[in-house]
């Protein structure tokens, strides 16, 4: 059953034969950029030139009379902007004393309103709400570049306000307009690009930062080129050699190191920043040719439940994939219809959301996409029943290191859904503000939620140290989907388990039809004993056998039996999700309302094998149906065997 390297290679790659495309690397744009002096060559002169031309809300226009969908769509979007009307406009509010972020994503989704049901419905009290939001917002002191996605993001909605509206302002607004643009975003963002200011270490970043910054930069020179060419070639050009750093991280599949949260940040000003050059200079200068990029938009639509929740590891919270209209655009791309209907599912909607999304078939579902995925690099698996059953199992696990931006000491931990329930959970990030929680030296592994025991993972001798190295990393080391009543991986974790007293750790995790095992075997140094402690979170209520070997999972009228299958000598129990006594308990920590930690301790664990069997009970049951023959037996083989 063994699948080799190639093999799990050309499974990867099904991603990209099912879309119609493959996974071709083109070659670094910033080795074959034009010189600064000619990257404009081919602007466009006329506005609208971001996103859109003036025949797209002509063509929008239609649609929303045809479509139902976006007739809907548009109906909440316009609603939304009469109510602006009478808004006040945006203050400069920093209310945490670091970001201005929040005002700067409202000033972009109020702009965007706007801009949109003025162009649909040419009514100019559009264009004056319009006016007072940019005028105000023109005035503040700064946009706060010591925090530059808040210089990206107001960059990105000034740049829509000018160019949508265009030819709505008089001469005097579009100068204010372009004067904030210029002073505002581009003049920091130059100073990025040339290393005078600290706050532009973005620029040589691999991870959302990156993508933000240079993508809402180049929006903004994009939309003042002809009346401010000689810094918008600097900026455009400073992006194009900046961002490859971003794009590379695709690579091999699509997947996105900082998990399907950030991958909808990151992504969308991917492709925002690839589709305003594409509508402005007539190219994206290779961008979306990157490894993996065609394949990416497959990348949250596998980490996602049958709840519509993602896999929220990596400082991501619970909601659905998104944005919609980036995985719109990449359906459209890279043809990819059942992209477009899973994201339909979760659109807001958005402005972009109505120009980017195209109806397409009722058969065009998401039944095309694989029900078992295993993404290379970031070391993650996906694996599910049915597309088309909202009660179906799925569940998803992950390698990988917590050295990655924004990983937690979550090595080996999964998440797992039945019956339309989430039943293990993650509980999250905490708050980003605590003081060190970005530092990876230290006082990172001291927060709860960023910890190897608030997941559903080993600790190994707990103490008040980091419980996974900070610096391992863990492979997928099998994977054999081969079987649809055996699907699996096999994860080595020993890696973060360095200094541990162990030899070798390794987790394996299959899908047997509706049920779920979790196989974990750990060879301790010889002669020696270590403390194990098995942990899952839940927000489930649970009531544990008398014998201690099972434990019945209830929440909305749903049961979930989990049932021990070795050690003989261990047992479940049930304790608060939050730190040991050996751990760190620093003040200010998020508390984890109903979630509780369903747990098995063994203390003088001597090595061996430790394996749990999930098992959805169908509604109106009075009992779990009994185990399999087989999938006892297979459960209870050893991960080489599996």
């Amino acid at each position: 059953m063994f699948r080799s390297c190639m093999d799990v290679t050309a499974i990867a790659l099904i991603l990209g034969v099912l879309s119609g495309v493959t996974t071709a690397h083109a070659a670094d744009p910033d080795a074959s950029l034009p010189p600064v002096d000619h990257i404009l060559d081919n602007l466009k002169p006329t506005h609208p030139r971001l996103l859109v031309d003036a025949g797209a809300f002509d063509a929008l226009k239609q649609r929303i009379e045809t479509d139902a969908t976006s007739r809907r769509w548009y109906g909440q979007i316009e609603s939304y902007a009469k109510s602006l009307i009478e808004e006040p406009p945006s203050d400069r509010v920093i209310p945490d004393g670091k970001r201005l972020l929040s005002t700067s994503r409202e000033v972009l989704r109020r702009v965007y309103a706007l801009a949109m049901v003025y162009r649909v419905t040419g009514d100019r009290r559009y264009v004056d709400r319009c006016w007072a939001e940019l005028d105000a917002v023109s005035r503040f002191k700064d946009w706060n570049p010591s925090h530059f996605l808040d210089v990206a993001e107001m960059t990105h909605a000034f740049a829509i306000g000018y160019d949508w509206l265009y030819d709505a302002w008089t001469d005097a607004q579009r100068k204010t307009i372009r004067e904030a643009i210029v002073r505002q975003g581009l003049t920091p963002g130059l100073n990025s690009y040339s290393g005078k200011e600290h706050y532009g270490w973005w620029t040589d970043a691999v991870h959302n930062w990156n993508q933000v910054c240079n993508g809402g930069l180049t929006l903004g020179a994009l939309a003042v080129a002809d009346e401010e060419p000689d810094i918008a070639r600097q900026i455009v050009h400073g992006a194009l050699t900046s961002v490859p750093r971003a794009m590379r991280e695709y690579a091999p599949d699509g997947a996105y190191h900082e998990g399907p949260s950030y991958w909808g940040y990151g992504t969308e000003y991917s492709v925002l920043m690839i589709a305003g050059l594409e509508s402005a200079l007539g190219t994206d200068f290779g961008l979306s040719g990157y490894e993996g990029f065609s394949n990416t938009a497959w990348f949250p639509v596998t980490m996602t439940g049958p709840t519509g929740h993602t896999f929220n590891f990596a400082d991501a919270k619970y909601r659905p994939p998104g944005p919609a209209y980036a995985m719109f655009w990449l359906a459209n791309r890279f043809r990819l219809p059942g992209v477009t209907r899973v994201a339909a599912d979760y659109a807001k909607p958005y402005p972009l959301d109505l120009l980017w999304y195209r109806p397409v078939a009722d058969d065009a579902s998401a039944s095309a996409a694989p029900t078992a995925t295993y993404w290379r690099d970031l070391e993650a698996v996906a694996m599910r029943t049915s597309w088309a059953d909202k009660d179906a199992t799925w569940v998803a696990f992950k390698a990988g290191s917590p050295a990655l931006n924004h990983a937690h000491a979550d090595v080996g931990s999964f998440v797992l859904e039945a019956l339309g329930q989430r039943w293990a959970v993650d509980l999250g990030p905490d708050n980003y503000n605590m003081r060190g929680y970005f530092d990876r030296g230290k006082t990172r592994w001291t927060y709860y939620r960023l910890r190897a025991e608030s997941h559903n993972t080993l600790v190994i001798n707990p103490d008040a140290g980091p419980d996974q190295s900070p610096s391992g990393s863990a492979k997928v080391v099998r994977y054999d989907v081969d079987d649809a009543a055996w699907r699996f991986g096999v994860m080595d974790l020993t890696p973060v388990y360095a200094g541990r007293a162990v030899t070798r750790v390794r987790r394996g995790i299959a899908l047997a039809g509706p049920r779920v095992v979790v196989r974990d075997e750990i060879d301790v140094k010889s002669g020696g004993a270590v403390d194990l402690l098995w942990s899952m979170q839940t927000t489930a209520a649970v009531a544990i056998a008398d014998d201690g070997r099972g434990a019945v999972l209830t929440q909305r009228g749903r049961t979930l039996v989990a049932t021990l299958l070795s050690p003989a000598d261990a047992r479940f129990s049930v304790r608060a999700a939050e730190p040991l006594p050996t751990s760190p308990n620093p003040r200010g920590q998020a508390g984890n309302g109903v979630t509780r930690t369903l747990t098995i301790r063994l203390p003088r664990f001597g090595g061996g094998a430790l394996s749990v069997l999930f098992t959805p009970i169908a509604q109106g049951a009075a009992d779990a149906p009994p185990v399999a023959a087989e999938v006892r037996a297979s459960a209870s083989r050893a991960l080489a065997d599996w």
